[in-house]
């Protein structure tokens, strides 16, 4: 009886992908007759993968298996990323900074740029350029009109390869015009393993990213309410020609994984599937990142096994706090021993540089390995300039070094004069 089972299960599957296929064969059908005989260049590269996964009973095999979780996760796909959103960090990471196309989850980047030069009231009128993208769409005929607003929405939460194009048009005055926006935007956020040639991420020569820079591209498109608004939304209804349109998320873990926020999925051949997630619970915000998985469930699978590892084994601590302290302790024994030669004063106030961050998730084992190694003069020159650096802080977790600080004179001290000498001499006078 049960091989019977088995063997129904067998055939209904078997059954389901060759649907699939003829669905697909179908697609590929469509693009060839519209390029034919209407001369609309298609792709079909960039179908979001349509795989049904369950995320219930995924999440209980990462419940299950997070009581044995290891020292670092095990990943099945080829690329996977933890970023830690308070000090900008990465807290793990395989293949973390390689380069690599990254499909859909480009279209973080086409947000960012058209959030930053666009009004959101414009209405748009789709052209052909747009209107024949293939892959992923939102569905935009030629003449069709919606609003720069809307069409972000059919950007991040369809995916939809047809609007990153009449968004790119729009707002750069061509694709051409578009990418180089988006590569000058890279340029200012300090990314340099990022090139960017389409603002959908459907395969092309020259357009890749890695991990850690499409973590560091979402950390900052969160940034903007609006951006993260979008990336949050599960569903939302869109107007084309005054008409209303339900559309729905890609972002299988939204809605299924407490703290999940974002961002964006992304599907090609070259890339195959691609996730950035943001995920927040208590004070912990961080963005994984997961890129070239084989399947939608590895995808799913290596993103939730991320995050609940990192959820299980780190905690934020005020990193700001534990360097003041430990360095005001190391200033009282210290400040007095620093010899000024030929100054108005022999009494130096310092002070310590501040970190770019003040709080840091470090892992659980680690908390207590937080430390300081101090270097400073303590001879110096008159005359001393205000806020010169006359040493600094190595701040370390156990062997490795996360920052280096400077120590720096609070206040300037000027070189003494014949008069200074001359006082001196008569404060010596009974």
């Amino acid at each position: 009886m049960e091989t019977r089972k088995k063997d129904q299960n067998i055939m209904v599957n078997q059954l389901g992908l060759k649907q699939k296929n003829v669905l697909k064969v179908f697609i590929i059908i469509i693009d060839i007759i519209l390029l034919l005989f209407f001369n609309v260049t298609v792709c079909y590269a960039d179908l979001e993968d349509d795989e049904e996964i369950d995320v219930e009973e995924i999440k209980k095999e990462i419940v299950q298996a997070s009581t044995t979780i290891a020292e670092e996760p095990k990943l099945n796909a080829k690329i996977g990323l933890v970023f830690d959103r308070a000090s900008k960090t990465i807290l793990y990471e395989k293949n973390g900074l390689k380069q690599v196309p990254m499909a859909s989850t480009t279209k973080i980047m086409t947000a960012i740029v058209v959030l930053e030069n666009a009004d959101l009231t414009d209405v748009v009128t789709i052209d052909k350029k747009a209107a024949g993208t293939g892959g992923s769409r939102l569905g935009l005929k030629v003449n069709d009109k919606i609003t720069v607003h809307d069409l972000l929405y059919g950007l991040m939460l369809k995916s939809g390869n047809d609007t990153a194009v009449a968004l790119a048009i729009h707002v750069g005055g061509s694709v051409e015009g578009f990418a180089n926006m988006m590569n000058k935007t890279a340029e200012e956020m300090g990314l340099v393993n990022s090139h960017f040639v389409t603002p959908h991420g459907l395969d092309a020569q020259g357009h890749y990213t890695t991990a850690y820079e499409l973590a560091y591209m979402a950390d900052y498109g969160l940034q903007n309410p609006k951006f993260k608004e979008i990336v949050s939304t599960k569903i939302y209804t869109v107007t084309i020609n005054g008409q209303p349109q339900v559309i729905s998320n890609t972002n299988e873990l939204l809605g299924n994984l407490d703290g999940v926020y974002g961002v964006k999925t992304g599907f090609t051949n070259g890339a195959n599937r691609c996730l950035v997630t943001a995920c927040k619970r208590g004070e912990l915000d961080i963005i994984t990142v997961v890129l070239g998985a084989d399947t939608k469930k590895i995808r799913t699978q290596d993103s939730m096994n991320l995050i609940e590892y990192t959820h299980k084994n780190y905690q934020v601590v005020n990193l700001e706090k534990i360097i003041q302290e430990k360095f005001e302790n190391w200033k009282q024994l210290n400040e007095k021993r620093i010899y000024i030669n030929k100054g108005k004063t022999n009494q130096i106030h310092i002070q310590l540089e501040e970190m770019p961050y003040k709080t840091m998730a470090i892992k659980n084992t680690q908390t207590d390995n937080i430390n300081l190694e101090i270097n400073s003069l303590y001879y110096l020159e008159a005359p001393i300039q205000e806020r010169e650096i006359i040493g600094n802080v190595k701040v370390q977790i156990k062997d490795k070094t996360i920052g280096t600080l400077n120590i720096q004179n609070e206040r300037a001290i000027g070189k003494k004069e014949v008069k200074d000498y001359f006082m001196d001499f008569l404060s010596l006078l009974p």
